[in-house]
């Protein structure tokens, strides 16, 4: 598996937010989002080739319950469903962050398995390819995350929200484009449409490190 960093910091957003957790980032993405903060994962990615067994080891010898299996996009790696699988058989709680077009279906049922599945909105330049089939699958353990560069976008995902019932189904997350829009309108557009239920997420290893800091 290609494998770009792995390191232990906490959760920086989502549910598991503030939480110790074993990041593990895999190379190349099917997506080109405006605002990526990961261009270094696809762009002449600096990788090394893991086998699933040696990131099993690796992660017994770490013991941080919590693993992110992030990118790039996890779901298109090779192997990825044997790592989750032997993930899971060890224990760990697995979060899976993957950029909404891929399917996740065959996943569902592997136990310890949440999603953050991303909606990807207008300013992002990606919206076509979002595969809305997956919300069919979401549950109260996962999270449907709307990345939001305007508000613009603020009405989209609230859209998108009352079209698929997410409040509803999972856990619905507005988290800003990092300098875009500030976490303030967001708040305010939250009180102006009685979102109860959504969460405010911030990028807190951003305020913590720098923001352009890898390995936390």
């Amino acid at each position: 598996m290609r494998v770009i960093e792995k390191f232990v910091s906490i959760n920086g957003e989502g549910l598991k937010q503030g939480e110790l957790a074993l990041f593990i980032r895999f190379a190349n993405c099917n997506l080109r989002c405006s605002y990526c903060d990961t261009l270094y994962s696809f762009i002449d990615p600096q990788y090394k080739d893991e086998a699933v067994d040696m990131l099993v080891r690796y992660a017994k010898e770490v013991n941080v319950k919590n693993i992110t299996l992030t990118g790039g996009e996890p779901l298109i790696q090779d192997d990825i469903k044997e790592l989750i699988t032997k993930l899971s058989d060890e224990g760990f709680n697995i979060e899976i962050e993957t950029n909404g077009s891929a399917d996740i279906k065959d996943y569902i049922n592997i136990k310890n398995v949440s999603f953050t599945l991303d909606y990807k909105l207008p300013t992002s330049l990606m919206e076509k390819f979002m595969l809305v089939s997956n919300y069919e699958y979401v549950t109260k353990k996962d999270s449907v995350k709307f990345v939001c560069g305007d508000i613009s976008d603020l009405n989209k995902a609230l859209e998108i929200m009352n079209k698929y019932d997410l409040i509803n189904k999972t856990n619905c997350l507005l988290s800003p484009v990092f300098n875009n829009i500030a976490p303030k309108d967001i708040v305010d557009f939250m009180i102006k449409n009685n979102l109860n239920g959504v969460r405010l997420c911030l990028q807190i290893h951003k305020v913590i490190w720098d923001p352009n800091k890898r390995g936390v």
